[in-house]
This record gives C-alpha cells, sequence and structure tokens, in this order.
C-alpha cells in the first residue's frame, strides 16, 4: 500500500532521496520538456479554451444530478443485463469484489489500470483474500512487481530506467537480458501475461466514462491488454468513480476530443472501447459474461456538494498537472501525492485518504500556475491546493509558527514595517556592505546556500518617495503606484527606473503611504483572514476613484490582485466592491508600457548588448502577458536573444524557496544553466521576487550576466536629454 510522510520533516527527507536520484531526475525532466514542446502541435487547429470551458460546464452540470444521472445508468446498464452496485467507501468496494469472486468460483485475477482501484488498495484486500491478482498494463505490472504505487496516473512506471526494469524482468524470467533490447523485454512481459489473460476467471477495469442514456461504459488505454481483461473471462467488474457519470455520448466524446491529447500529447489513444451490458462468453456455463459496474462513492457525492470543491471533480484524469509542475519534474509521483499524483493529487488526498496523508504533501506547491493552464477542465488547481491546505490545518486544529507570526506580523503595517527596518540594521554583519550576502551562518548554508540574498535597502522606497517624485503640472494620466513589500524594502531602485521612465509622458504618480503586503505569502501559508484584512487595508489605501490606473512592478502581486481579491472578499460588501475596484484598476508594467504608453524606439539608444528574458509565472500563466516584455526588449535597443523554456519556473515562488530550499535549487539551476547556454550579458524578467532568485543564483556561480528588472533595462537604454 501507497505510504506518503506523515509529518514535514519526515517528507523532506524523503524529497531528498528522490533529488539524489540522478535518473529519477533526468528521466522525469526530459518527459517535462518534451511534453511542453509537443502539447501545442496535438491542439493546432483546436480551440483549446473553449473546448476546455465547454466540457468544464458539462461537468458542472452534472455534479448536482449524480443521483439521477446514476438511476438512469443503472436502469439502462441492468436491461442489458449487467449487475450495478454502490459502495459507500473503498472497503464497501473491496469486499464486494471479493464477494462476487467467491460466489463466481473465480480464484485468478488479471486487471487493466484503474486509479480508481489504486485508490481502494484493492489489490491489497484481493491478495489478502487469498486470490491472484495480476496487473496487465506493463507499466502497472511492473510496480506490481516492485511492490510499489504508481508514479504517473497515466504511465505507472515512468519512474523507472530500462535497467532497472532489465533487472526485475531477468528475476521473473530467470534468464539474462539485455536491458537495451527493449523488444525482448515486451516480449518477456507477453510470456508471462498471456497466461494469465489466459487462465483468469474474473477481469477487474475502471472506466473512463460511465453514459448514463445508455448504459454503456467507456474505456480508454493504449495497450490491447485491457480488451482481454474485460472479454476473455467469465467475469467483468468495472469499478467505477461517480464522477465518471456523463448524460450522453457527446459528453463523452467532447472529453475523448482532449484525453490523450493532454494526456501523452497524441492527437487519439490507440483503444476506445464501449461495453454494454453481458455479452456472449463461451468459457462461462451460462454462455452468457457475467458483468458487475460497481460505482464508488467515497466522499464524491458530498464532494460534488461542496462548494469550493466540487471543481475538482471534473478532474479526467489525464495527469497533464503533473506533466508541466517543475515540483514533480524533480521529485517524481511517488513524493508528490499519494495514490493520485500531481496538483490533483494534492487536493484529493484530503477527501480520499485524510489529512495526515494530505498535511505534508500540500505544502508542497510553488503556486507557478502551470497546471491550472493546461488543465482541459478548468481547475483552479493552485487555489484549491491553498484552500485544501486551509482545510487539513483546520481539520487538525493546529497551525505552524509559520502561520501565527504572518497573522500577529502582516495585519499590523506599521509594524510589519518597523520589523523591515530593523531586519536592515541586523543583517549588516553579514552583508558587509556589499549588496549581496553571499554567506549565511552554517546554519542555513547548507539547505539555503544555492543563492546570494539581497540586502533589505537602508532607505526604503516609503522613504525616497518625495525625493524622487516628479510633478506633473498637467498629466495626461494619474497614476497609483502598488509597489509590494520587494519593491519597497529590497528593490526602491526598480522604482526610481519607473519614475525615470515616466517622464516626459504626462504620468502624474502617486505611492499612498498607506499601502502594505499584497497578501499573497499570508495567503500561500493558508492564512485567509490574514489575507484578506490585508486586501482591505491595500484597497482602503488607494483612492481608486482618483487613478486611471494602479500599476506595480510586480507581477505576484498584481496576479494575486486580481484573482483571489474577489475569491477571499465578501463582493456584496462595501469594502469587498472597494477591493474589487482597486483590483480591475491595477496592471502589470510591461502591459502598461506596451499597451498604454506605446513606447517608441526611438526614445530609446540602440545596444549591441545581448539581453535574454525570464518570464515571471504570474505575468505569463496569471496574468496572460507574454509578448509585451519581448517587445519591449526590442524596443529598448538591446538586441534580444532566446533562452530555452524561458516561461518555466524560476522556482523561487515567495516563501516555497525557503521552505524547500532543495527543490528550489534544483529548478534555478536548471534555468540558470539555460540563461548561460543564450550566450547572454544581461537577463531581464518582470517581478522583483524571480530578480532576488535569478540574481541571487548567478551571483553565487560568479557569473558576469546582469539581472535587472524590465524597467531598469529601459530605463538604462532610456536617451538621456540635456
Amino acid at each position: 500500500m501507497t505510504k506518503t510522510a506523515q509529518d514535514i520533516k519526515s517528507y523532506k527527507k524523503q524529497l531528498k532521496e528522490a533529488l539524489a536520484d540522478g535518473f529519477l531526475r533526468s528521466a522525469l525532466d526530459k518527459f517535462n520538456t518534451v511534453y511542453r514542446e509537443n502539447r501545442p502541435n496535438v491542439y493546432a487547429g483546436i480551440d483549446f479554451e473553449g473546448l476546455r470551458d465547454e466540457i468544464a460546464a458539462g461537468k458542472d452540470a452534472a455534479l448536482p444530478q449524480l443521483e439521477d444521472l446514476f438511476a438512469d445508468f443503472k436502469a439502462k446498464a441492468e436491461k442489458a443485463g449487467a449487475k450495478v452496485h454502490r459502495a459507500a467507501d473503498a472497503q464497501q468496494a473491496n469486499e464486494l469484489i471479493a464477494k462476487i469472486a467467491k460466489e463466481s468460483g473465480s480464484r485468478k485475477i488479471v486487471k487493466s489500470k484503474s486509479m480508481t482501484a489504486e485508490e481502494t488498495f484493492l489489490n491489497h484486500h484481493l491478495e489478502n483474500e487469498g486470490l491472484v491478482v495480476t496487473e496487465t498494463d506493463l507499466g502497472e505490472w511492473i510496480i506490481q512487481l516492485r511492490k510499489e504505487g504508481p508514479s504517473h496516473m497515466v504511465m505507472p512506471a515512468i519512474h523507472l530506467s530500462r535497467y532497472q526494469v532489465g533487472d526485475l524482468f531477468e528475476k521473473v524470467a530467470r534468464r539474462d537480458l539485455d536491458s537495451e533490447d527493449i523488444d525482448t523485454l515486451v516480449k518477456v512481459a507477453r510470456e508471462q501475461l498471456r497466461p494469465a489473460f489466459l487462465e483468469a476467471d474474473m477481469g477487474v477495469s475502471g472506466a473512463n466514462f460511465a453514459i448514463a442514456e445508455s448504459g454503456a461504459l467507456g474505456l480508454v488505454t493504449n495497450e490491447g491488454n485491457m480488451r482481454l481483461v474485460t472479454t476473455l473471462p467469465k467475469v467483468h467488474v468495472a469499478l467505477v468513480g461517480y464522477d465518471k457519470l456523463v448524460p450522453d455520448l457527446e459528453s463523452a466524446l467532447r472529453i475523448l476530443k482532449v484525453l490523450p491529447r493532454n494526456a501523452t500529447g497524441q492527437a487519439i489513444t490507440s483503444y476506445v472501447t464501449w461495453i454494454k451490458g453481458a455479452n456472449a462468453c463461451s468459457v462461462a456455463d451460462s454462455g452468457t459474461k457475467e458483468l458487475h459496474i460497481i460505482f464508488l462513492d467515497n466522499g464524491r457525492l458530498s464532494l460534488a456538494a461542496d462548494p469550493v470543491f466540487a471543481s475538482s471533480l471534473r478532474c479526467i484524469r489525464c495527469g497533464a498537472c503533473a506533466n508541466v509542475c517543475p515540483i514533480y519534474s524533480k521529485v517524481g509521483g511517488h513524493k508528490y501525492g499519494h495514490v493520485y499524483i500531481g496538483a490533483i493529487g494534492l487536493i484529493l488526498t484530503l477527501f480520499y485518504h485524510g489529512a495526515e496523508n494530505d498535511r505534508a504533501i500540500v505544502q508542497n506547491c510553488i503556486n507557478c500556475q502551470a497546471c491550472k493552464e493546461v488543465c482541459p477542465v478548468a481547475i483552479d488547481l493552485p487555489h484549491l491546493v491553498k484552500k485544501t491546505y486551509q482545510a487539513v490545518l483546520k481539520a487538525e486544529g493546529k497551525k505552524p509558527v509559520k502561520n501565527h507570526f504572518l497573522a500577529r506580523v502582516m495585519k499590523n503595517r506599521k509594524l510589519f514595517h518597523f520589523l523591515l527596518r530593523k531586519a536592515s540594521l541586523a543583517q549588516r554583519p553579514l552583508s558587509k556592505g556589499a549588496p549581496m550576502i553571499r554567506h549565511l551562518p552554517h546554519f542555513f548554508e547548507k539547505a539555503h546556500g544555492f543563492r546570494s540574498l539581497p540586502v533589505i535597502a537602508r532607505t526604503p522606497l516609503r522613504d525616497r518617495w518625495q525625493a524622487i517624485k516628479k510633478p506633473v503640472a498637467s498629466p495626461v494620466l494619474n497614476v497609483g503606484f502598488f509597489g509590494g513589500c520587494a519593491v519597497d524594502f529590497i528593490y526602491p531602485e526598480q522604482a526610481e527606473a519607473l519614475v525615470d521612465l515616466l517622464d516626459d509622458h504626462g504620468v502624474n504618480l502617486e505611492f499612498p503611504m498607506e499601502q502594505t503586503c499584497c497578501g499573497l505569502p499570508a495567503l500561500m501559508a493558508a492564512e485567509e483572514e490574514t489575507a484578506a484584512d490585508l486586501a482591505l487595508q491595500n484597497a482602503a489605501a488607494f483612492d481608486v476613484d482618483a487613478y486611471d490606473y494602479i500599476i506595480t512592478l510586480c507581477a505576484s502581486c498584481a496576479s494575486h490582485i486580481k484573482h483571489n481579491y474577489g475569491k477571499i472578499l465578501d463582493d456584496a460588501t462595501d469594502a469587498g466592491r472597494r477591493a474589487a475596484a482597486f483590483a480591475d484598476k491595477l496592471i502589470d508594467f510591461s502591459a502598461f508600457m506596451q499597451n498604454v504608453l506605446k513606447l517608441q524606439p526611438q526614445a530609446f539608444e540602440k545596444s549591441d548588448q545581448k539581453v535574454t528574458y525570464h518570464a515571471p509565472c504570474h505575468l505569463c500563466r496569471g496574468l496572460k502577458v507574454v509578448d509585451e516584455p519581448r517587445q519591449l526588449i526590442e524596443t529598448s535597443g538591446a538586441d534580444y536573444v532566446a533562452s530555452k523554456d524561458e516561461d518555466v519556473c524560476c522556482g523561487f515562488g515567495g516563501s516555497y524557496s525557503v521552505d524547500f530550499p532543495e527543490i528550489s535549487a534544483e529548478i534555478l539551476g536548471k534555468k540558470l544553466d539555460l540563461v548561460e547556454q543564450s550566450g547572454a550579458d544581461v537577463l531581464v524578467t518582470d517581478c522583483p521576487g524571480c530578480v532576488m532568485q535569478l540574481k541571487g543564483g548567478l551571483d553565487k556561480r560568479g557569473s558576469k550576466i546582469q539581472v535587472k528588472h524590465l524597467a531598469e533595462l529601459l530605463a538604462d537604454q532610456k536617451k538621456k536629454t540635456e
């Protein structure tokens, strides 16, 4: 049975073990890259977003009707000769299948890959009942032999090398094998599995669709094993979650259009099988196959009625949330989920396997938004992960010390800013007057020494503002400036670059002094009440009606304010409406400069320096601002050179890089390797958090590549007036 760390200390130990597995990291990293490169090709000519929204709407419409859809399915399926059962939980489902085996005289069972059966730990139960169970999907058979759980929902043995498989098959076949000869390894599997098919009394499968209008099951696979499992034995048992119910064939075909594309980058899967009723079967005494369909609840029906988490039941088990996840690509599914892997696994674990199995893994989310972008059913996975962590803390009735600190300090703006100012004094022995802290105390150095850290500014932006602000007599635009913590207290020079750029454009820029942290760190720690309080403080700090826009240099702040303020505040209240108006006026730096001010090349000096770009996660995915930063680099007169994977996370994630430094370091390491390979002199980005991570990593390497906020690049390239 799958075992997951029950506390963060044990979990981090497991993560370190996974990071030490060079093959695992290499294999998953290659898959991550290939998948991201291939996926757009299979969606060519398809309106992915439109199709996604259609499927999501259909799923949402079905969820309140699951009981009715089940009743319709049951009536049609039983009319066709099937027997339809209900199982309230995993134990009941397992006992029911064991009972069917006993009553039908079945001793040998073959299974096709089923995540629902993994969820119930069916094999474990049946084997304890004295039954012989053989997985017939090649990947599932391999992990069954190794006594492991799947490391991916679609590709369960992706974490294993051919040499590991070869060694395993040598033991099974009892002869020497050449691990380089894939055909021979496949033949060994065929030799071993064919007798299991022929001798089986019962076949067990899952199903991708249960069609209410007809009582038919739809199964999607890439191997022919599933058809042998469902046709050869005298008994077929299908274990199906209620969430697989769809009203009609059209709904199933719509999902089928995205499932293989999203799962493995295939235009269509190898086998799509439709099963309706009990069919002829020569090995059955009656001459007819015994077909049992078991619908598993295990929390699904209550989940379908949950106002927050119901959308998680849209999941079609494509596994794409893992395919693009920078964390999964480093540690794999055995450390990034409990049965169900990837972002959806961090959510479903709470409901299917309890808070004790979720308390550690649910914290391991960097909030890069990649899973949300590729989800074919529009589940807001990052949002639900944060809500899940909140639910875990509530279920356990205790919070980490960090949460108590955040709640107390961040709500009090004056206290928060006072502590930041004191930190500037406390860091001086470490920085020794340099702009970066290159050597941390020994206690921190081992885990956190992968990057240098910036010093907190001696004079924060709010104390410089009156000196750097430029008065505008007859402004064309009145713009508020939301600084965010990093610009205000670490990188005030980025704000100075902004002020310089706005000069001569008739923009009056105001920096309200009552503004504070956007609240994203609090929300990431599941302190939603604190995040809501900060949202209200910021909304109150800005006289929204006085501004045409509110600009920010921080993509993370902008994305959080745009997408989360409306979720954590009641928009029916005056304060909620004020926060919504604040969010509506907010605009990121790149979009403002490119689309509002429409900067022109003649305002900048031509330069021969090569500049590459890192796309902040919350800019390119959170705000859908993709082309503007690159256009601005070219406008600046610099020589833009693309680097590979520009839109892949840098590993910062705010406090994530503090909580999970080993993973952050690995993600950053690959990013910097690619930046160095580009041959660029300067790396620019549009988020101070990314600047901190990238600049710190390159400084630690001793690299000569400069790291700048895009505002600084533009200000440096701006033609100077006499």
